[in-house]
């Protein structure tokens, strides 16, 4: 497996972004929301990082997928597709993925949304359960708290980056 995340980008990025990520999963867990604050976060550590890490053309071309996830996932939104945290948190995730690896990111992002969404199932249904009796997530039975699945994505993403960046 090759991936068009470089070690550098994978380096940098990880240490900022995955606890940002853990506090989005955190988040939706627990209240079902993502926070602006959270995807915010992920921006500016992308415009701070990403100008010292990315030649300007690669910055630019990230900075428009931003811009590119946005608008489709305003649409997504509006047509009941996605909740509104889920679309501006991949929107604010956008930039940190390579654009040779969209393909791979989305087929990460599906085995871990199955994944995700066993996993909360069951410790939904089992003692785990009153470890955190208080989450939201817990009683809603119409929607999946997708945060859970998109930071995990993101922290994947970066760590495979480590592994098989160039």
């Amino acid at each position: 497996m090759q991936l068009h995340l470089s070690l550098a980008e994978a380096l940098w990025f990880l240490p900022f972004v995955a606890p940002i990520c853990l506090w989005v999963v955190w988040s939706d867990l627990s209240t079902m929301k993502i926070t602006n604050a959270s995807n915010l976060a992920l921006v500016v550590v992308f415009l701070v990082v990403g100008l010292f890490i990315l030649n300007l053309d690669a910055y630019g071309w990230r900075l428009m997928q931003l811009v590119i996830v946005l608008a489709l996932a305003f649409v997504a939104n509006a047509i009941g597709m996605m909740g509104a945290g889920d679309s501006k948190f991949l929107a604010a995730a956008a930039p940190f993925v390579a654009p040779g690896d969209t393909v791979t990111v989305l087929l990460l992002l599906s085995a871990i949304t199955l994944v995700a969404v066993i996993v909360h199932r069951v410790a939904k249904n089992s003692p785990l359960r009153q470890l955190a009796p208080n989450w939201v997530s817990w009683s809603n039975s119409e929607k999946f708290p997708m945060g859970f699945a998109l930071g995990l994505t993101l922290i994947v993403y970066l760590v495979l980056g480590l592994i098989y960046g160039v």
